[in-house]
């Protein structure tokens, strides 16, 4: 590792050539009030231009002479420097990355150390709700692209030493800080050591979201059910680290990773713990509901409809009968047709602008729809089924890509057997989650071995003086005790 000399001339000028190409590198040569010659190096646009004449400049002008034979760097550390914070440094790379990083780094004559200090000031998008995860009642506020405010969201919602910020850089190129945070008398070591293991073996050159880590550290990377969670919340990041998850927040991305992430979790929803858990409770049955229909109401369809035409009630093959009468496709490509129209749907109003929204929704959904069935291209008995089908899987958003997959195989087993593939398609499903883990913890848990106390938030939000437990993963299982302990 490249290391700074005593010279003064000579350390800058190796500065000047690493950011030979950079606008916004800015230096000042100028003599101390310690008697020797300083330099100030910084990065325009990553700095307070305030902080750097009132924490750094001003106090070493007006300092006073040091003892012969003082080192400058730690004299002024020690003595003149008004920073909050200051660290010294030997390393080109290290000041470097400082540097990068809205750090100010100060040089001087004779001295073969360095000082980088405190002075971020780049600006910020700010506090915000985050839009895909509003509210109607609990907090409002949001994480922003900074990690350092981030971190401090989190903070203030666990106000105690045993919250753990570890840091770590990931990214040959962008070297992006990335935190590892979790509660030391909560998070199993093993499950800390496991995310440190994993993000260590990182081998990027980039990293601009935590998507990202999000699949490169995941188990069953070829999977279609998440394994990592993911919130732009810092009461729901809290909430996690209390029951002895992990979160990893990375800078440059209002989006934390929480692990381990079970099944059960597609289910919740960030406001289930903010109403009436009645309320809550009706809300999260209704999700495990709409994951049945949404993945199995068109392969139901489909399979009585070409299969077992005998099990449906007479008026409704009739019905159906009449509604396919001149439609040219079959059954099954109609299914799929629609099915493939509706995701591009949802995909193109998730993309457009917000106030041309409503508008693709009514083209989309009435006038498309029903010229679509006024022209006998479609069949309005398969248009309703695949429409429900849809309406359902809104329910569930963090499902979305899981719903698409599932629901297609289910269609063409539907087709091939009928009935018989229905079943088959459930069971290979219901084999499928049960092999997959989240960071040593089975993905089902606590679906696969149920008891009063794992199910208490799992299909339906129980009163929150019944919830006295914490999850298996957790170092400490006891959440609360009884009323009369």
């Amino acid at each position: 590792m490249e290391t700074i000399g005593t010279e003064l001339g000579e350390n800058l000028d190796r500065f000047c050539e690493i950011f030979r190409s950079d606008g916004t590198f800015r230096h000042r040569v100028f003599r101390a009030g310690l008697g020797v010659r300083c330099a100030v190096l910084y990065l325009d646009g990553m700095v307070s231009s305030s902080a750097v004449y009132e924490s750094v400049i001003r106090p070493l002008i007006t300092a006073s002479p040091m003892n012969a034979g003082t080192d400058p760097a730690a004299c002024a550390a020690e003595e003149a420097l008004w920073a909050g914070e200051v660290k010294g440094a030997s390393g080109f790379e290290a000041l470097t990355s400082a540097m990068l990083y809205g750090e100010t780094v100060l040089l001087f004559e004779g001295s073969g150390t360095a000082l980088h200090i405190d002075t971020k000031g780049f600006r910020t998008r700010g506090i915000q709700e985050p839009q895909n995860e509003s509210v109607l009642q609990g907090p409002r506020e949001g994480f922003e692209e900074a990690a350092v405010p981030n971190l401090a969201m989190i903070r203030r919602k666990l106000q105690t030493a045993d919250f753990c910020a570890e840091p770590m850089r990931v990214g040959r190129r962008s070297g992006t800080a990335v935190y590892i945070c979790y509660l030391r008398s909560l998070a199993s070591p093993s499950l800390v050591a496991e995310m440190k293991r994993r993000l260590g073996k990182i081998d990027i050159d980039g990293v601009l979201d935590t998507n990202y880590l999000a699949e490169l550290i995941r188990d069953g990377r070829r999977s279609v059910f998440k394994t990592t969670g993911s919130t732009e919340r810092p009461d729901v990041v809290a909430a996690k680290l209390l029951e002895g998850r992990v979160a990893v927040v990375a800078d440059g991305t209002p989006v934390v990773l929480t692990a381990p992430y079970l099944f059960a979790e597609n289910f919740q929803s960030d406001e289930d713990y903010y109403l009436n858990f009645w309320v809550s409770s009706i809300g999260r049955f209704l999700r495990y509901v709409c994951f049945f229909l949404t993945v199995s109401i068109p392969a139901l369809y489909l399979a009585l409809l070409t299969h077992h035409q005998r099990l449906l009630p007479t008026f409704l093959l009739l019905s159906s009968a009449g509604t396919r009468g001149g439609v040219p496709f079959s059954s099954l490509a109609e299914c799929l047709l629609l099915v493939s129209v509706l995701e591009i749907l949802k995909e193109t109003g998730a993309r457009m602008p917000q106030n041309l929204g409503h508008t693709l929704g009514i083209i989309g959904g009435l006038v498309v729809g029903e010229a679509a069935v006024e022209a006998r291209l479609i069949s309005a008995s398969m248009l309703i089924v695949v429409a429900v089908s849809g309406i359902a899987g809104l329910m569930i958003p963090r499902l979305r890509a899981a719903v698409f997959y599932v629901r297609v195989g289910m269609i063409l087993l539907a087709a091939w057997m009928g009935l018989a593939g229905c079943l088959i398609g459930l069971t290979l499903l219901l084999i499928r989650a049960m092999g997959i883990s989240s960071f040593g913890t089975p993905y089902l848990q606590p679906l696969e071995s149920p008891t009063v106390q794992g199910l208490k938030d799992t299909f339906v939000r129980l009163p929150w003086g019944t919830m006295r437990t914490r999850p298996l993963f957790s170092r400490d299982r006891v959440r609360q005790k009884r009323r009369d302990d």
